[in-house]
């Protein structure tokens, strides 16, 4: 009789599915996309039409730049961007680094309530008034993704996302193919770049539509799935490179495809009523089936944003807590069952309820200007650190091109920051 572990360890390995091998790119495309794609894809396709999707791609190639830099400093070192700048910059590092974390968490965490509250009250308006919806809706959606994070972990999270993916994705591309305004329309705004006047708000929003899409804290938390998916050798540096253009590709279809469904409507109103007032303008232009495609697809989206954020951006704050307390944790999954991880999970999921009080228009407008300030560090540190052959050696520097992209971001997204003080 043979022996059954002797077979098992002849066994040829299993190839693991492409959606298990692109698994933390979706993942980062599907937490990156949501409220704020969202709004800011259709606001800017209400006032501009599809001149501007070539902005859509501008901003996820930048996004995709820089987390590529994060992943290849990872896979060169075994340390997260976190580890690797206070290993060499110092602890005081952390001290600047936290304050936006939590200043960031507050602001995107009421943007993503706000987003699904106000999605759900649209599907099912049992409030008269929609703020309230919002607000009763926003609360319960935040502690459901609580729930989930906090009994299922990195797995029951990555099974359900991947449901809300194929949801938001099917749905809000099958919109803009309905609503699909010519090829030649589509064609010029990808590769003809202009900016409409607009009333003076042309290159505001246009500026939003670059820095917004794609997410921004977020690309820090692709290290921790790398890790989560035990990616740590030089051969899967590959493996990350496709995983991500899937994902930012994903990410850029998203974005054109909202700004094609905002150019077929003019959006009115404020606060929670703005997404029932598109999805009214979809009824009409389309019929009740376009209202609720839109809908589905939303909430596909914003759900699955509020729930990466709730499970990613914890590692966060648990990395750093164990950096100040002299802990590095090389090459090791951060403990999603520890105090850090789980005191600040259910800090994001309770404390920004305050938010659902404002307007959701505002609120957005935050989250895109909060984002903002993040990028100019980030690709600073990747231009110094990935440029040291003796830090990353020379397999993993920085090339050419990395070089010119990561100082096209450094310029943006300073630009970005700084432009409401200098104007």
């Amino acid at each position: 009789m043979s022996d059954p572990k002797a077979q098992q360890a002849n066994r040829t390995p299993r190839r693991p599915s492409l959606v298990a091998m692109v698994g933390p790119g979706l993942l980062l495309a599907a937490t990156g996309v949501g409220a704020g794609d969202l709004a800011t894809g259709s606001f800017v396709g209400s006032l501009l039409g599809t001149a501007v999707l070539w902005a859509v791609v501008v901003g996820a190639l930048m996004k995709f730049f820089v987390t590529e830099g994060l992943a290849r400093w990872q896979i060169a070192t075994g340390e997260t961007l976190l580890e690797g700048v206070t290993a060499r910059a110092g602890r005081w590092t952390l001290w600047l680094f936290l304050p936006y974390l939590l200043l960031w968490s507050f602001f995107v965490g009421s943007a993503l309530m706000s987003a699904t509250g106000a999605t759900l009250h649209a599907i099912l308006p049992v409030f008269s008034d929609a703020s309230t919806g919002k607000i009763v809706f926003g609360a319960a959606a935040s502690l459901v993704g609580l729930g989930l994070v906090w009994v299922g972990g990195y797995r029951l999270f990555d099974h359900v996302m991947r449901v809300c993916i194929g949801v938001m994705f099917a749905t809000v591309v099958l919109m803009a193919v309905l609503l699909w305004p010519g090829i030649g329309a589509v064609l010029e705004g990808l590769f003809v770049p202009r900016i409409p006047e607009a009333g003076g708000q042309g290159v505001t929003w246009t500026l939003a539509l670059i820095g917004g899409i794609g997410g921004t804290l977020t690309v820090l938390c692709y290290g921790y799935w790398l890790r989560e998916e035990g990616r740590d050798s030089p051969q899967d540096l590959r493996l990350c490179r496709v995983d991500l253009t899937t994902g930012y590709v994903m990410t850029a279809i998203f974005g054109i495809a909202m700004v094609i469904i905002g150019s077929n409507v003019t959006i009115e109103g404020s606060g929670a009523q703005l997404l029932i007032t598109l999805s009214d303008r979809l009824e009409i232009a389309m019929g009740p089936g376009g209202k609720w495609l839109f809908l589905i697809g939303t909430f596909g989206a914003v759900f699955s944003s509020l729930l990466g954020v709730w499970q990613c951006v914890p590692y966060l704050f648990a990395d750093s807590w164990a950096l100040l307390n002299g802990r590095r944790s090389d090459s090791i999954k951060i403990d999603t069952a520890s105090i850090p991880y789980r005191a600040f999970l259910l800090a994001i999921a309770t404390i920004p309820m305050v938010g659902l009080f404002w307007s959701f228009r505002d609120v957005q407008m935050l989250y895109a200007v909060i984002g903002a300030w993040l990028f100019p560090a980030l690709a600073l540190i990747l231009l110094v650190f990935n440029g040291r052959s003796e830090w990353v050696g020379e397999q993993f520097s920085n090339r050419p091109l990395t070089i010119v992209a990561l100082l096209v971001v450094l310029a943006f997204f300073s630009y970005l920051g700084l432009r409401p003080y200098l104007v």
